[in-house]
């Protein structure tokens, strides 16, 4: 009977180690889940801006200032807005805690308009 109890316990204690083990496992996947998610709302920030760039252009008013103000307030410091003729490109880096993976994950969404003659 003794040695039976003393097999219990060590089993216990075993599960405890693989759950103590297992959890920087599954922090790291949680970590990288969220990172794709906010990748991709910064996909659909990123295609909305470049929208009203473009939008903004074919009204004749400055196409950054108008892709800037479709963007939430931490996306405004990390987004790039450029116009050629009737192209307006958006560049956004999601939110990261690590720049570099930012870096590395940037978006970018283009819309054009046709330019009103005159």
């Amino acid at each position: 009977m003794a040695e039976g109890r003393r097999r219990a316990a060590g089993e216990s204690g075993q599960a405890s180690v693989e759950l103590v083990a297992g959890l920087p496992a599954l922090l790291l996947a949680a970590l990288v889940a969220l990172q794709l998610l906010a990748t991709g709302y910064a996909v659909t920030l990123a295609d909305g801006a470049a929208e009203a760039g473009a939008l903004a252009l074919a009204s004749g008013k400055p196409p950054a200032a108008a892709a800037r103000d479709a963007l939430p307030g931490w996306a405004r410091d990390r987004v790039q807005v450029e116009a050629r003729g009737g192209e307006v490109t958006v560049n956004l880096l999601p939110p990261s805690p690590l720049r570099s993976v930012a870096d590395q994950l940037a978006v970018s969404s283009t819309a054009w308009v046709r330019k009103p003659a005159g």
